[in-house]
């Protein structure tokens, strides 16, 4: 008999940070609906609070009083950032337009990641910026007049783009970004919603004449794809189970796990399919799926399922051959090293893992043994939370070295699996 369970798993923390910010330079008043409260994106409610925002926060709403992209003031402390890089990048965009001094920093981890790629376009526009050696934060940022600029990028990153994005809203001068992969897209839809002019043009993206932003709006955030997709992999490995994930975001930069799910055979559907606000949302289907194929992710694929690796390699554990993932330099970039994260871990269960430089592969196999192990974080949300999905599939013992970690993205995510796995 098939157990079937319904969940919305947390809201989209990419639109949840995107719909505080932008908001909050706009003119008028925006209610944001479902947005998730999670540590990063408070992280970004109490940075635009410090610098005179009002927002008003009631359960799983928010009301944000814009002051216009000029209103913002003088932050008169540090704004830490804590764990989160969204914030920490697209409010440079912003603090790059502003004329007055920002200093920004975070935890140790975020310290450690890599800020050059914004600071070198945005200093380009004008801005003054220091940092640490090596490009790392605190960054201490003095904004004022800025000028455009066609920036094009040797990786593709939504966060770098939506930086230079923001800070284009403070010049008339022309502003361009060009990928080389299409990247997540939704801070242009959001600068469309609040009437801004967005031009795009295959993998170039300009700002148009109109830059003002008016606010007057409601936004709903969706479900975070990024989050459902825990439970898509939980589903597709669970024998005798089915799950319905309601009114999760659908945007075709986000849904490169559709793709992988579509190669390695995974039984699933969408239902309900519809747009709410400036974004597709649809309900997720996805059941048991026993005979699982082996698995490539690489090139332009990447940008649209980064986040995904982590839970996508626990997939890869049972698939029937070996599954690649290639070209991901960015993951030894992110909260951890999320190469050596992932490989370390599984070869602690029993997996065959070989790591290299961009990458590792994965040596799967149908009903796959798991080891009792203790699994090193490394004080990474997306690490925890896809160790823990295979200690609920394979039913063996893992400990998890610490989940405070989950926190920043999905505060109710041990509740949800635990309602999945009962």
């Amino acid at each position: 008999m098939v157990r079937k369970k319904s969940l919305r798993v947390a809201s989209d923390k990419s639109i949840s940070h995107r719909s505080v910010m932008i908001a909050s330079i706009a003119k008028g008043k925006t209610v944001a609906k479902n947005i998730l409260f999670s540590d990063d994106t408070l992280r970004t409610v109490k940075a635009m609070q410090l610098m005179g925002v009002r927002i008003n926060i009631d359960s799983h709403q928010v009301e944000i009083d814009g002051v216009s992209k000029f209103g913002l003031k003088e932050p008169f402390d540090v704004l830490d950032l804590g764990n989160s890089g969204t914030s920490m990048r697209l409010l440079s965009g912003v603090l790059a337009g502003q004329n007055f001094l920002s200093i920004l920093t975070g935890d140790n981890s975020l310290k450690r990641r890599p800020m050059g790629r914004i600071i070198q376009p945005l200093k380009s526009m004008g801005a003054e910026i220091l940092s640490r050696e090596g490009n790392l934060a605190p960054l201490a940022i003095k904004g004022g007049k800025l000028s455009g600029i066609s920036h094009k990028m040797k990786i593709a990153s939504a966060q770098v783009k939506s930086a230079v994005l923001l800070a284009g809203l403070y010049t008339q001068d022309d502003v361009e970004v060009v990928e080389p992969y299409k990247s997540r897209n939704h801070t242009e839809n959001m600068l469309k919603a609040f009437g801004v002019d967005i031009i795009e043009n295959g993998l170039s993206v300009r700002l148009g004449k109109n830059r003002e932003l008016n606010g007057d709006l409601e936004i709903e955030v969706p479900a975070d794809i990024s989050s459902a997709a825990f439970f898509m992999v939980f589903a597709a490995l669970k024998k005798d189970f089915e799950i319905t994930l309601k009114d999760v975001g659908l945007n075709e930069t986000r849904s490169g796990i559709l793709d992988i799910f579509n190669e390695a055979g995974v039984n699933y559907e969408i239902k309900n399919r519809r747009v709410s606000g400036f974004e597709e949302i649809g309900d997720i289907v996805v059941s048991y799926s026993p005979k699982l194929k082996p698995f490539e992710i690489s090139g332009e694929i990447l940008p649209l399922l980064i986040d995904e690796i982590p839970i996508l390699s626990i997939l890869a554990v049972y698939c029937d051959g070996v599954s690649v993932v290639k070209d991901a330099h960015e993951l030894r970039k992110k909260e951890s090293d999320r190469i050596k994260s992932i490989c370390e871990g599984l070869k602690r269960v029993g997996v065959e893992v070989e790591e290299f430089k961009d990458g590792f592969k994965v040596y799967g196999k149908p009903s796959h043994p798991i080891k009792n192990a203790l699994i090193e974080t490394h004080n990474d949300h997306r690490i925890a939370m896809s160790f823990l999905v295979l200690s609920a599939v394979s039913s063996s013992n893992l400990k998890i070295s610490e989940t405070q970690s989950i926190l920043t993205s999905y505060p109710n995510f041990l509740d949800h699996l635990s309602y999945v796995n009962g």
